[in-house]
């Protein structure tokens, strides 16, 4: 069964003229391989050329009741032949597999969008559960959009009848239909993904072959069911312009991985990395457990604790030390934190965020632990903060953290986040050779006859020597109690502690932070829109777009939030205004304020998914707006109160 409930009227297609880039969304129960569907996609459009980005978003519980509003699970793909710096604001295709899923998503797709629905998952039970009152395939409420229905279900049991499956086996195949039916929407080839399925179900050919039944009958239905007829044409998405090299598709979580193992061996050191499973920081652990051939120990602890203690103890004994959580495990991690800061040992701390607090929002994103990262610790206890703006610059910013811990002595924080852990994109797997080694030597130099060791003097970065455990001649003291200047011995005196709390928060603020960089726009104007972490693509898109139409507005993104680049607070001051869009309550605004007395205006929002370009384009305007500009002030709501209230 086929139905087209609107074609577009010749006024409606000039209004929406074909794109450089497509989004398409993939909705469905938890169950039914949406995830899966959506990553062999953007392997079949990476293939293809296109620049991409992706946006898998899942439920927090391992398998909700079955066509409930809250086990929806969707992925959001955007690609096109031009540079993709999100996972794109609305989409044009949504694939519902069952009325929940159309109810969760329907509203996110744009006017005249495609919805190709599986109306054999349409039932009474299945509507019920959705608390639809009459069936939306069948009452004209989806008139605003194209609507493509067909009974998947029934399609794909008929495609894999020759395999002899049972029922509930048979439907486990309907999103390889799925996806062989998209795969024609776009002019994708099959062939990747059927040498995949035999890959994956190797021991159980049978499945294979009934997967593949699947994946080809439904890109057979779009070459014979003369869907044109319908307003439904077969679109060919050019390949985007790239630079000649290699390229891969990577997470946040893969590129963070490879970064860490790339620092380690650009500082000569083995890497151990003490973990323990917590969404969505559990990905590092997993890529990093495949990586045994390049010096790299994986250790999944028993608690929290017990993972970054392992960590810290690896980095005394030598290593580079690695941990990583979310926010409630950085939390538990507080105490043996400030003693890495005690002891002055190397250590890479990354904290994937997600939405809090507690247990919050497990599988969503936010960024609200800026403040925790840089202020979260008992005592006058600075670490250096680096966060990350995209899956692909992950890797760098992971070997700057590796960098600054092993030359500076001291524990660093990596911020990414639920969104970017998860979220793809191609990247350019780079020449190693054009990275600046920084190999680590170990202090083994016995003092000068008559003197003693002095384990906590100081180079010129004011960082300590590291030493092995049982060097000989160079045994000291080290733990968390307060150390002497120098000898490391214990020692509470009021002048003691006020020098050596000195040294160590001077030490952090000396760190070679790199000038910070306007990137789009010049040094002064009108507005400047300042990022740091994820919201790096819906800024940099709604800048451009912004800038497109004259508007005098420039972008600052910011990689290092402590110490701050030094030439930071200049910058900032030629602006006459600063708008800060977060995903928290307005946590780089406050650091701004308080370091450069300048009036930094919030743009927030915490409802657990990233900025829309469009909600970046229109605080743009408002705050460039002549009345705008004198009424904003510093604790405006900059988004409508259903989406974020700011303090």
């Amino acid at each position: 069964m086929a139905t087209a409930a609107h074609t577009l009227t010749p006024e409606e297609a000039s209004a929406n003229p074909p794109s450089e880039a497509v989004v398409v969304r993939f909705a469905g129960d938890s169950g039914d391989g949406m995830q899966l569907t959506g990553g062999q996609f953007t392997l079949s459009t990476a293939l293809t050329g296109n620049d991409l980005a992706t946006f898998p978003d899942f439920p927090a519980e391992i398998r909700a009741p079955q066509g409930t509003l809250f086990g929806v699970s969707a992925f959001q793909i955007n690609f096109g032949s031009i540079s993709i710096e999100t996972a794109g604001d609305q989409p044009d295709v949504l694939v519902a597999m069952n009325p929940a899923a159309l109810k969760t998503n329907v509203d996110a797709l744009k006017p005249g969008g495609l919805i190709i629905a599986d109306a054999g998952e349409f039932g009474q039970r299945n509507l019920d559960k959705a608390k639809y009152t009459s069936n939306p395939l069948e009452d004209d409420s989806l008139g605003k959009w194209q609507l493509l229905k067909l009974d998947i279900s029934a399609l794909t049991v008929e495609a894999v009848k020759p395999f002899g499956l049972g029922n509930k086996e048979a439907l486990r195949c309907k999103n390889m239909w799925t996806l062989g039916l998209a795969l024609w929407m776009f002019d994708r080839d099959r062939e990747p993904l059927i040498q995949w399925l035999k890959d994956k179900f190797a021991k159980k050919p049978e499945l294979a072959e009934a997967n593949i039944a699947a994946l080809n009958a439904g890109h057979a239905y779009g070459e014979t069911a003369e869907l044109g007829a319908m307003g439904i044409a077969q679109r060919n998405v050019a390949a985007a312009p790239a630079e000649p090299g290699l390229y891969r598709t990577v997470t946040g979580a893969d590129s963070i991985a490879l970064g860490l193992v790339a620092g380690a061996q650009l500082a000569s050191l083995p890497m151990f990395y003490g973990g323990y499973p917590i969404t969505p920081a559990s990905a590092i652990l997993h890529a990093l457990s495949r990586l045994k051939e390049f010096g790299v120990t994986t250790f999944q602890a028993e608690d929290e604790i017990a993972a970054i203690a392992s960590a810290l103890g690896a980095s005394y004994a030598g290593s580079l030390g690695v941990t990583c959580s979310s926010g409630p495990g950085i939390a538990l991690k507080g105490e043996a934190i400030g003693l890495a800061i005690m002891t002055e040992l190397p250590l890479v701390i990354v904290n994937a965020q997600r939405g809090g607090p507690s247990t919050g929002l497990p599988t969503k994103t936010e960024q609200s632990d800026l403040y925790q990262a840089v202020y979260g610790r008992n005592g006058d206890a600075p670490v250096p903060v680096i966060a990350t703006r995209s899956a692909a610059d992950c890797f760098d910013c992971a070997i700057e953290a590796v960098r600054i811990a092993t030359q500076y002595m001291t524990p660093v924080m990596l911020l990414t986040d639920g969104y970017l852990q998860n979220a793809a994109e191609p990247w350019k797997v780079p020449d190693m050779s054009s990275y600046t080694p920084f190999p680590v030597t170990h202090h083994t130099e016995l003092p000068p006859e008559g003197e003693k060791f002095l384990p906590y003097a100081r180079n010129e970065k004011l960082a300590r020597p590291w030493v092995k455990p049982g060097t000989p001649g160079l045994l000291h003291r080290i733990g968390g109690i307060e150390k002497a200047v120098d000898t490391g011995n214990l020692d509470y005196s009021p002048k003691n502690h006020q020098a050596m709390t000195d040294i160590r928060r001077d030490k952090v603020l000396g760190i070679d932070v790199p000038d910070q960089v306007v990137g789009a726009g010049q040094a002064g104007g009108k507005l400047v829109v300042v990022g740091w972490g994820s919201t790096y693509g819906p800024i940099t898109t709604a800048v451009r777009r912004a800038r497109t139409k004259g508007l005098d507005v420039s972008h600052i993104h910011i990689r290092h939030i402590w110490p701050l680049p030094k030439n930071l607070g200049e910058l900032l001051k030629s602006y006459d205004h600063i708008l800060v869009p977060e995903m928290n309550t307005g946590q780089l605004k406050t650091v701004l304020r308080d370091q450069y007395l300048v009036n930094a205006v919030p743009l927030n929002k915490v409802s657990g998914q990233p900025f829309t370009i469009a909600e970046i384009e229109a605080a743009i305007t408002r705050h460039l707006s002549s009345d705008a500009a004198e009424e904003l002030g510093p604790d405006d709501t900059q988004l409508p109160s259903t989406e974020a209230v700011n303090p």
